[in-house]
C-alpha cells in the first residue's frame, strides 16, 4: 500500500498555545484510520491543516504519488486534488430533493457557464442511483433533504462527498447524535468507502471505533501519543492516563 498523505513535523500555535506540536502522520490508499484523543488534542486543527483551512507554522503536508505539497494550495484546490471533508453538522440543501443533492455533488466542470448549461445525462442518473444505494437512501430519493432524520442527513452528506470521488475522506464524529441502528449503518458506509480510498474518522465513541476495526492513532497535545489496534492503544499506560482516565 503506497502512502497517500504524509504529514511531517507539522506545528501550529494559536496565541502561544501549541495546537499541533511536531505532528507526523501517514495514511495509505485504500485504508481506514480512526483518530481519537481528548478535547484539545489537535484533531480538528489537524483536519484544518490537511484541507487548507489553516496553514501550519512549520512542517510539510504531501499528497499523492507525486508528493504534491498541500500547503501551497487553496482550500478549493485541495478539494479538487481529491480530499473531501465531512464536518460534524450535516450541510445539505434542505429544500432540494435527495436526488438533486446528489446530482449537484457529482464531479463535473464547475465553471459558471457549465453549471448553467448542465442537463443530467443517463450516466448521471445512474451515478446518483448507485450513490443512493451505497448510502442506503434509495427509497428517499424524491424526498426533500430537510425532511430526513439526522442520521439520514449525515448519510446524504457522505454520499455527496463520495459523488466527488475523493481519494481521501476526512469524517468528523459521524456517530454523534445517532441511534444505535444508524451508527451501525454509518459504519457499513465508511467501511465500504475505505475499500477504494483512504478514510480518516475522528471519533469519541469507542464502540463506534471498535466496529470500524482499523488502525487507531491517538493524539495528545498536538502529537501522536500511540498508534495501533484499538486494543493495543487502549492498553497503553500513557493513553489510559491522558484519555481513558484511571
Amino acid at each position: 500500500m503506497s502512502t497517500l498523505l504524509e504529514v511531517s513535523g507539522v506545528s501550529k500555535s494559536f496565541d502561544g498555545f501549541k495546537a499541533i506540536n511536531n505532528l507526523s502522520f501517514q495514511i495509505g490508499e485504500p485504508e481506514m484510520r480512526a483518530v481519537i484523543g481528548p478535547n484539545g488534542a489537535g484533531k480538528t486543527t489537524f483536519m484544518d491543516i490537511v484541507t487548507g483551512k489553516t496553514k501550519p507554522d512549520e512542517g510539510t503536508v504531501l499528497f499523492g504519488e507525486k508528493s504534491q505539497s498541500l500547503l501551497k494550495l487553496t482550500e478549493s484546490q485541495i478539494a479538487q486534488a481529491g480530499i473531501g471533508r465531512k464536518f460534524q453538522r450535516p450541510t445539505v440543501f434542505e429544500d432540494q430533493s435527495v436526488s438533486d443533492n446528489l446530482m449537484m455533488a457529482l464531479k463535473k466542470d464547475r465553471s459558471p457557464w457549465a453549471v448553467l448549461r448542465f442537463r443530467p445525462r443517463r450516466e448521471d442518473h445512474a451515478s446518483v442511483a448507485k450513490l443512493a444505494d451505497e448510502i442506503g437512501l434509495t427509497d428517499q430519493l424524491p424526498r426533500k433533504a430537510g425532511e430526513l432524520s439526522h442520521g439520514q442527513k449525515q448519510w446524504l452528506e457522505i454520499g455527496m462527498l463520495l459523488a466527488q470521488d475523493p481519494r481521501l475522506l476526512l469524517v468528523d464524529e459521524p456517530a454523534a447524535g445517532m441511534t444505535p441502528a444508524e451508527r451501525e449503518h454509518t459504519t457499513d458506509i465508511l467501511v465500504e468507502a475505505a475499500k477504494t480510498r483512504a478514510v480518516v474518522v475522528v471519533e469519541h465513541d469507542m464502540e463506534f471505533v471498535r466496529r470500524l476495526n482499523c488502525k487507531v492513532t491517538v493524539l495528545h497535545e498536538g502529537s501522536v501519543l500511540a498508534e495501533g489496534t484499538l486494543d493495543h492503544v487502549t492498553a497503553n499506560e500513557k493513553v489510559i492516563e491522558v484519555y481513558l482516565g484511571r
